[in-house]
């Protein structure tokens, strides 16, 4: 796990390669774009969205993948179209080697956001 002193989003995007780099900015355009107004941080050394300052969704860079971290009850909703990738109880990893599922993310997303909204 990147051990970051990063403050913020942006400088923690900017310490992997340019390749890693763009992922990450296209998964955080797909959490702000279904989540507008979450807020951004940094937690637990990588960076943690809030919904109605509810934890939403966190993601983070590692050497061969993006781990996508959406809580159990998310991963279990979609653990069939997850099959495809190494995954845990909340987590997934999007290798480097692979495009990002942008289809599969927004559902999880929406998802996670629905559920925080009945809360």
């Amino acid at each position: 796990m990147n051990t970051t002193k990063a403050t913020n989003v942006d400088d923690y995007i900017a310490e992997f390669p340019q390749e890693v780099q763009e992922r990450m900015r296209i998964l955080r355009r797909l959490i702000l774009d279904c989540a507008p107004d979450a807020t951004e941080s940094i937690s637990y050394h990588m960076p943690a969205y809030k919904l109605n300052k509810k934890p939403f969704v966190y993601f983070g860079g590692f050497a061969n993948h993006i781990g996508f971290y959406a809580q159990p009850v998310t991963h279990d909703t979609f653990k069939d179209e997850l099959a495809a990738y190494k995954h845990g109880k909340g987590s997934v990893q999007f290798p480097h080697h692979k495009p990002l599922p942008e289809k599969l993310i927004r559902k999880m997303l929406q998802f996670k956001k629905e559920q925080l909204n009945k809360l």
